[in-house]
């Protein structure tokens, strides 16, 4: 899930990898990188919203179901992804860092809000793939262009909002990423701590972990294996937070 916080301007559209219709531009050549990164001399500072360097490599962006992404997602799927203790957990998260002024916008949205119910913000826009299921509603995973998702998100942030990702060890396989799809619950979260860093102007990513069994089993192999992903019982929770050129201090 995304969620960003403070209000979006006019955001822009980028075409759909998955649909060769979207684009009438020529794909790329095996060789080719599709997205090169603009060069910025040593004495030239970087210009803030700017994509420093590209975090995945062509194979890396890869899925293996290239079909649309808006065919996949057609069909409604009124289920909790991730389990009760996560939703809490993120429940609680949004609870301590979004102020009731602020306004949200949440993307990869679905049927089921994970704000806090007694909180009334400012304003709360969902977006999301499935129309019956945003009706109902009172992944990092899946991105083939981060570096530009996240650039773009750092544009339409005030300075000061923040933006929060936040996600479990669950996804749809064949429609995950490669390097998502076959990394380690720790590579995972460098991964998104990548994307964050490759945009000019985010502060430095903070990392939230709350992993099942962590309070009974202390140990280093648990560690280990909850860095791993392998851990059994509730879903691990995971979050990635960084502001947008400075974090806000609040009396």
């Amino acid at each position: 899930m995304f969620t960003i916080r403070q209000s979006p301007q006019q955001w822009r559209q980028f075409p759909d990898q998955n649909n060769p219709k979207s684009s009438s531009s020529r794909p790329p050549s095996k060789n080719q990188n599709p997205f090169p990164p603009k060069i910025i001399s040593s004495n030239q500072k970087p210009a803030a919203g700017r994509i420093k360097r590209l975090v995945l490599t062509q194979q890396d962006r890869t899925k293996l179901n290239i079909s649309p992404d808006r065919e996949f997602y057609a069909f409604p799927r009124f289920v909790t992804h991730v389990d009760t203790n996560f939703i809490s957990t993120l429940t609680n998260l949004y609870r301590e860092i979004l102020k009731p002024e602020m306004e949200i916008l949440d993307l990869m949205s679905s049927w089921i809000s994970h704000l806090p119910e007694e909180v009334k913000y400012e304003k709360v826009v969902g977006h999301g793939l499935n129309a019956q299921e945003l009706a109902r509603n009172s992944s990092v995973q899946y991105l083939q262009q981060p570096e530009k998702v996240f650039a773009e998100i750092f544009r339409v942030l005030k300075p000061g909002g923040v933006f929060i990702v936040s996600f479990s060890n669950r996804l749809f396989y064949e429609k995950a990423i490669s390097a998502w799809r076959d990394g380690t619950a720790y590579s995972r979260v460098q991964l998104v701590v990548q994307y964050f860093q490759c945009v000019e102007g985010f502060t430095q990513p903070q990392i939230i972990r709350k992993l099942p069994n962590s309070k009974e089993d202390n140990s280093i192999f648990s560690r280990i294996m909850g860095l791993l992903g392998l851990l059994s019982g509730s879903d691990p929770f995971y979050a990635v937070v960084a502001y947008k050129n400075f974090k806000p201090i609040y009396e």
